[in-house]
């Protein structure tokens, strides 16, 4: 793009990051200023707030401000308030001689006059509150969705960027609502993204994954999935799928299908908008871990240098050929896990699936099962232990010989080395090959400088970075990840491996700088329904072998000594209680 780009100043904290460094000042006109509204739309069980999620993250580490507002939460703290009056709980019986309700197994027992119910099915909804000829439910829920949207619209004027209303949203006469609500405000532009699932496999997954929900914390498993299902009922009898009823009002909206095989975008103008079209396009559901590590010792890191392009030294060599042998054994390992999950999963759906029928799985695999349901769990179960982890393995690398000398050692038979240069180790400008000490006598305002943002600050001379640089740079090097169907073991440096574990374990960017990533240690990020699952590894020298550390506190984050009152944005990310220093 033009100049400006390399010609900003190299703080740049008054406003969000992406958009100064690659849009500001009058370079590229973009509607970047304009906030985003994300509603979601779709029927439960469709991995909603899986793609919520994710979108969330990967938005935040590219440094607009966002939040999810989920209406299921506010529904569920109304449930002691209108809906009590609407007759939609659960009944709160004691009839067992244990004392507890059956319904959730709590305490039993009769509330004193005047005091909160003893039970938490007082503040839950069953399927019945879903219908939708059930006009009183139908009320609250419509506005406790729009009580929602207001709470969403008064953070975006406060100063947020990106909201996104996580709801189904399934019918046109509520997100007509919306869109009616949403004309009176400026600069907000609005993208619904339908999630839609045809694929009986997943959805069954989704459903098991939904008797843990808050909805259903201390019932029995086979209780809430078969009140989940007829909730299931209940939304699928009044879904509209977003159509022309939407087009005349010349909306914006994104349709994912079976997460991500079709994809289809109408009427997309906006530059946010775009980002997060892009971003969903790349999603997969395959079983695969992203491992990071820095290179091993190189002969700069012995002698404190920072940036340069050294080799190996002899402990780094020992690091790369003991980092070979370790992933050639997880790589293994971890497709014996996924098998044996796979397993477990399918059996467990097939057995309540079928639980009305004893044997039917049994029957059906002879061909003489007489139940559908039957037959429909065995077609799961067969899929499920059809998935196995992709044969495919790659390693990345920088550009730089340290990170190429790492990966000397694997077999070109197995793995599939790539050499990227965004992977590159943040450049330090003037102070390349220099070591700290060494900055501070010569550069003190740069080091002082540094000590005062290290995210924002850009290192003096042509080329210098910032952090701020480093996220954008690494853009590309995410979606790619989030597209591909295999694992993959990225041998980078230490300011990237902190931007990337940033994102899969969503650190906030204002503590990226301060996490402690010493060498010697494998980061592997695992993709879950509900978000990355980390383990850790660390190299013992002696034992020229990895042991697993503890993950809460393998990542710490050093604090700045004096912290300021400007330390910290107006609006922090709703990421930042994520991780602290105690965990």
């Amino acid at each position: 793009m033009g100049g400006m780009f390399f010609g900003t100043p190299r703080f740049a904290n008054s406003v969000p990051f992406f958009r100064f460094q690659r849009f500001g000042h009058g370079d590229v006109h973009t509607d970047s200023d304009h906030k985003l509204v994300v509603v979601m739309v779709g029927l439960p069980a469709r991995g909603k707030s899986y793609i919520v999620k994710k979108l969330k993250r990967y938005l935040s580490w590219l440094g607009f401000q966002t939040k999810i507002f989920n209406v299921g939460d506010r529904r569920r703290l109304a449930g002691s308030g209108d809906a009590a009056q609407a007759g939609q709980h659960r009944p709160h019986s004691t009839g067992s001689t244990t004392g507890r309700c059956s319904g959730c197994s709590s305490p039993g027992g009769e509330a004193p006059a005047g005091k909160a119910p003893a039970c938490q099915c007082e503040t839950r909804h069953p399927s019945a509150f879903f219908d939708p000829d059930n006009k009183q439910a139908k009320q609250i829920r419509e506005q406790v969705a729009l009580e929602v949207f207001e709470d969403l619209l008064r953070w975006l004027q406060a100063g947020g960027q990106i909201a996104i209303h996580d709801a189904t949203n399934s019918t046109i006469e509520r997100r007509k609502a919306l869109i009616s609500r949403l004309k009176s405000e400026t600069d907000m532009n609005l993208l619904f993204v339908e999630s839609i699932c045809n694929d009986r496999d997943i959805i069954n997954r989704n459903i098991k994954l939904k008797t843990h929900s808050p909805d259903y914390v201390g019932i029995d498993p086979d209780v809430a999935e078969a009140d989940f299902r007829a909730r299931l009922r209940n939304y699928e009898r009044a879904y509209r799928t977003i159509g022309a009823a939407e087009e005349m009002l010349d909306v914006q909206y994104c349709k994912i299908i079976d997460v991500g095989k079709k994809v289809i975008a109408y009427n997309i103008q906006g530059f946010l908008e775009s980002q997060v079209v892009f971003y969903l396009m790349n999603m997969n559901l395959e079983p695969r871990v992203i491992y990071i590590t820095r290179h091993g010792e190189s002969e700069d890191n012995a002698a404190g240098r920072i940036g340069g392009d050294a080799s190996l030294s002899p402990s780094g060599v020992a690091y790369a050929k003991a980092l070979s042998r370790f992933i050639d054994r997880r790589r293994l390992e971890f497709a014996v896990e996924v098998e044996e999950h796979n397993r477990q999963l399918a059996q467990s759906i097939c057995s309540s699936t079928t639980s009305s029928t004893p044997g039917a799985c049994s029957e059906a695999e002879s061909g003489t099962s007489h139940s559908a349901a039957a037959a429909d769990a065995l077609r799961l179960e067969q899929s499920l232990l059809r998935r196995r982890v992709h044969p495919g393995f790659e390693v990345w690398t920088s550009m730089l010989k340290r990170t190429m000398e790492t990966a000397e050692y694997f077999d070109p038979q197995i793995y599939r080395v790539k050499n990227i240069k965004s992977l590159n180790e943040i450049y330090a400008g003037k102070c390349e090959g220099m070591t700290y000490s060494e900055i501070a006598r010569q550069y003190p305002d740069e080091y002082e400088a540094r000590q005062l943002d290290k995210f924002y600050y850009r290192y003096p001379g042509i080329g210098g970075e910032s952090y701020a640089d480093v996220v954008l740079r690494l853009q590309q090097v995410i979606v790619e990840l989030e597209r591909i169907r295999h694992s993959v073991l990225l041998v980078t440096h230490r300011a990237m491996a902190r931007t990337l574990l940033a994102y899969f374990m969503d650190i906030p960017t204002t503590h990226m700088p301060d996490m402690e990533l010493p060498l010697g240690y494998i980061y592997a990020c695992e993709p879950r329904p509900f978000g990355n699952h980390l383990r850790v590894w660390r190299y013992v020298p002696h034992l020229d072998d990895f042991e697993e550390v503890d993950s809460a506190s393998a990542i710490r984050i050093r604090y700045p000594q004096n912290p300021t009152s400007n330390d910290a944005p107006p609006l922090p990310s709703p990421a930042e209680p994520a991780y602290s220093a105690k965990n």
